[in-house]
């Protein structure tokens, strides 16, 4: 029975991390401020950096903290049931971003959202991807290269930190992550790649 009420709890948090993190911020600010339908321009993701597209960075930003924090809810809420509810609800809100079921499964790439679940489930690794961003960012000029690296870096400070179950939850999102960006990759590869600031 013990069993059967466990399994049902981390069902239950997996459903509503995903119902947390398939709210579609991004289309919904923009939406509000009247501006272009971001699924009609870029890359037609709902993220922070196709809200960018449009010119205004006010939305992008609160696109970005928004996307990160429905992550950090999730994880926070599940938390207060179980550790294991909480991985669970962490998967849900990163699956939910990346695909919605109200877009067609077409959602953002996942970045904020992941660093968000990050938050939640243990600070200083959230704070090790942030330095790794940055400082791959900062050297490479390359947003893509920096969140693929910093994602990659993740499972392990979790392994290292004595906290397998969070690193291999982090590791599957790291692999959807790394999956969503597969053009970013290629255009990396190819030289192709836009770099931060770069006008196209």
């Amino acid at each position: 029975m013990d069993l059967f009420v466990s399994i049902f709890v981390d069902v239950v948090a997996f459903a509503l991390g995903y119902l947390l993190g398939s709210v579609p911020f991004g289309l919904l600010l923009t939406r509000g401020a009247g501006t272009t339908d971001i699924r009609s321009i870029g890359s037609g993701n709902i993220g922070a950096t196709n809200v960018l597209r449009t010119g205004r960075k006010d939305l992008a930003a609160a696109t970005l903290v928004l996307d990160a924090l429905k992550g950090t809810a999730a994880v926070a809420l599940a938390g207060f049931v179980s550790s294991d509810a909480a991985i669970f609800a962490a998967l849900g809100a990163f699956l939910g971003h990346v695909a919605p079921v109200w877009l067609r499964f077409r959602g953002g790439k996942g970045v904020a959202t992941f660093l968000g679940c990050l938050l939640g489930l243990h600070w200083p690794t959230a704070l090790v991807f942030a330095v790794v961003w940055l400082v791959v960012a900062g050297v490479s000029r390359y947003s893509s290269l920096a969140a693929l690296t910093a994602s990659l870096v993740s499972p392990f400070v979790l392994f290292s930190a004595g906290r397998a179950a969070e690193g291999l939850a982090i590791a599957v999102m790291a692999a959807a992550l790394w999956w969503k960006h597969r053009e970013n990759l290629s255009r990396l590869i190819a030289g192709a790649e836009s770099r931060i600031g770069q006008k196209k």
